[in-house]
């Protein structure tokens, strides 16, 4: 179940992991960048490598198949390599295929790949929320495993000009995401969110509920009932574990599948809210825009890029 539920929270918030650059050096060497995007990650291919950024408890170092996340940080450094003489600057290699990293000796050379997970807003919301400033994933933990085997086969795609390679790196982009999640939170409590409540066993049963039939009016018995819990010690666990309360979070779980069905179909507006279970088109609309911070008819222009009718604005 819990597999199934991450799936669907990454399809509803458009999670994109793309590899962006890599480096590979020898002897002394540093690396140094502005972070553009909320949401980068840096994995040790091969070598070992000091990793520091604002924000964070000190450097960290990384080891061959460590990945290092970093949210919503504003700069970088990393620093590998020895012998004697002053660091050498380098700057990765951006685009595709890395050839330059093709001769790189694996067991001599530092060899670096970053990327940046792209998200929608409301994948920022929940994403940016779940992950500390600076998380790192270790690849001598069990739950690692298939980490390092992702790593080591997007790093065989990203270095060779093979037939699909654009493609096989894209999913493989995915899948390491996906590795570095799983890995994570089998190392470290994530903050209260909702990768946390993925994870809660306890809850689980309760969230199961909540994401089968959004639309129902689950009351708060109900769903204590589910989990076996009593229903003050299953709020009081619910918004340790997630952050805001179960009602909350249902409804905020019921905007995400409105804003999908809003990007992707035509549905008209009075079927989803009866559909997700609020009692008029208005109390949808208004929920809805409380949430987003437009309404639902312009959220659906404004993803689609395209214009409103003067009935569609009037309506607006």
């Amino acid at each position: 179940m819990v597999a199934d539920q991450l799936s669907e929270v990454f399809d509803l918030v458009e999670i994109r992991s793309l590899i962006s650059g890599g480096l590979a050096a020898r002897g002394p060497w540093v690396s140094r960048a502005a972070i553009d995007g909320p949401l980068k990650f840096f994995a040790m291919v091969s070598g070992r490598a000091r990793l520091t950024t604002d924000g964070g408890d000190g450097p960290i170092d990384l080891e061959p198949g460590d990945v290092a996340i970093l949210n919503n940080r504003s700069w970088l450094e990393l620093q590998g390599g020895t012998g004697d003489g002053p660091r050498r600057e380098i700057a990765p290699q951006a685009g595709f295929p890395f050839t330059g990293l093709a001769a790189a000796g694996h067991g001599t050379d530092d060899v670096v790949v970053g990327g940046r997970v792209d998200l929608n807003p409301a994948g920022q919301a929940l994403l940016l929320q779940a992950l500390p400033p600076v998380g790192r994933v270790r690849a001598s933990a069990a739950a690692a495993a298939n980490l390092r085997g992702t790593l080591h086969r997007l790093f065989d795609e990203a270095t060779t000009s093979r037939m699909g390679s654009a493609f096989a790196i894209r999913q493989y982009g995915q899948l390491l995401l996906l590795e570095v999640l799983r890995a994570y939170v089998g190392q470290a409590e994530p903050p209260p969110g909702w990768l946390r409540l993925l994870t809660d066993e306890r809850l689980r049963p309760a969230l199961g509920l909540m994401h089968a039939e959004p639309g129902k009016q689950w009351g708060l018995e109900e769903l204590a009932s589910a989990a076996a819990m009593s229903r003050t010690s299953f709020a009081e666990r619910f918004r340790t574990v997630a952050g805001l309360p179960p009602l909350a979070y249902l409804n905020r779980w019921r905007m995400l599948l409105a804003q999908r069905a809003l990007r992707d179909g035509d549905v008209r507006v009075g079927s989803l809210a009866a559909e997700l279970g609020y009692a008029s088109e208005s109390a949808f609309s208004t929920a809805f825009k409380r949430e987003v911070g437009e309404s639902p008819l312009r959220y659906r222009r404004r993803v689609r890029g395209e214009s409103p009718s003067r009935a569609e604005s009037v309506a607006i």
